[in-house]
């Protein structure tokens, strides 16, 4: 576990019955020692009579238990760089860029890592954000500083609640709003329903009117971008059909917003889904003062471009090596 430049470890009640060596008093021992007073595994084990594979384990326990937290204060120059040509070339008021081991890694992790502390110093009180779904943001409710935060309100952008999964829109909606004790408006609804008509019934007949006018005066909207292979996690599980996305690849798509589908210009595709999808309009959210968009991964770049044209964020939070790959897709279109 590689050390940061500034690291707080959250002290707790000690003692964990039975526990042994295992227990919350000696991860924080043993975070104290690591991070605060910069020894090393051996000295560790050493002064506390284990051996370093249990070092090893405690401090991995630490990380998942997410009793400990990193903070970084000084950014990578190569990454701000990048975050300036982003800002400039897309028009972006800000961008966030997080370094990568290669351009083959996992990004989602650094990038939710790098949304929660964006998001946790972003609330205040009685401010209304909405919120969309997907691995990346999924993964950032653990590297958000949950508190407390009055009159805080969170809208789900996008129904999905038929089935209880990993990445369900509205679960994600659910835990978000924990962490601020927040009210949270949820649609209950699946994510795609069979005919416009039936789409504006659920609206008018069956209470998600107020979803959809809660909508439009939220002063922040936080949303990821879907790319369209068989691995993506609306297809990997289930929420959406195989037979949908081969039907919408044929029509040009490279990803999609609340599955909205679109093409790599930003244009979206011609397609009766386009009008069966519970989720409020992007051309709604595109008012909102604040827009946020998290995504990244290789496998994501033709999606994350189009999106960029489509949506207009105001904030993008990527990973290196996609913002490198956007830059250069843009020079190639000009």
């Amino acid at each position: 576990m590689a050390k940061s430049a500034k690291t707080a470890v959250e002290t707790q009640p000690p003692l964990e019955e039975g526990a042994g060596h295992r227990n919350k008093r000696m991860r924080l021992r043993v975070a104290w020692m690591y991070f605060v007073e910069e020894m090393t595994q051996n000295d560790i084990a050493q002064h506390l009579g284990i051996g370093r594979v249990t070092v090893v384990r405690l401090l991995s326990d630490l990380r998942e238990r997410n009793e400990i937290k990193f903070r970084i204060d000084s950014g990578v120059p190569e990454c701000i760089a990048l975050e300036r040509g982003l800002e400039k070339v897309f028009g972006l008021d800000e961008a966030i860029v997080v370094p990568l081991s290669g351009a083959q890694a996992d990004a989602a992790i650094p990038i939710a890592a790098a949304t929660g502390q964006h998001v946790s110093a972003l609330l205040r009180p009685g401010m209304r954000i909405g919120v969309g779904w997907g691995r990346t943001l999924h993964e950032s409710l653990r590297f958000i500083t949950g508190a407390p935060v009055a009159g805080i309100g969170v809208i789900s952008l996008l129904g999905g609640m038929t089935k209880v999964r990993r990445f369900n829109p509205s679960e994600f909606a659910w835990r978000f709003s924990n962490l601020f004790q927040a009210e949270c408006y949820l649609m209950t609804a699946p994510a795609v329903v069979d005919s416009p008509r039936t789409r504006q019934t659920l609206i008018d007949r069956c209470g998600l009117g107020d979803v959809f006018e809660q909508a439009k005066s939220l002063d922040a909207v936080l949303l990821s971008v879907g790319d369209v292979t068989a691995d993506g996690t609306a297809y990997r599980y289930r929420v959406v059909s195989e037979e949908l996305r081969e039907r919408v690849v044929k029509k040009g798509a490279v990803g999609d917003m609340l599955f909205n589908y679109f093409d790599k210009d930003g244009q979206l595709i011609d397609d009766p889904i386009q009008g069966c999808v519970m989720s409020v309009p992007l051309a709604t959210l595109k008012a909102v003062p604040v827009r946020i968009v998290a995504s990244g991964g290789k496998h994501k770049v033709q999606a994350l471009f189009g999106a960029l044209h489509l949506f207009s964020p105001t904030t993008l939070i990527t990973d290196e090596h996609t913002g490198s790959a956007l830059l250069k897709l843009a020079a190639r279109a000009q």
